[in-house]
């Protein structure tokens, strides 16, 4: 979980589709696209990729927190069914 003292919003450097770029985004939303990769046993950088490769028309930062979004919609609608 992110630390409440860290800035709620860091620039990272990362690798997508094998080449570097700098995403903005809240500690709150790397912390779980990390989750998600080690859920699914994949690297970070092979997640971003994916979502880098779908999204459309929206920045790849806006994209990377509407996946995490999408994927606890999907959590939570599954639960809802047990």
């Amino acid at each position: 979980m992110a630390n409440p003292k860290d800035p709620l919003v860091k620039k990272r450097s990362v690798r997508i589709s094998g080449h570097p770029t700098s995403i903005t985004l809240e500690d709150a939303f790397w912390d779980e696209l990390k989750a998600i990769s080690k859920n699914q046993k994949r690297s970070i950088s092979d997640l971003l990729s994916e979502i880098d490769k779908s999204q459309r028309h929206v920045n790849l930062s806006s994209a990377l927190r509407l996946y995490v979004l999408q994927d606890l919609q999907a959590r939570l609608k599954k639960r809802g069914k047990k």
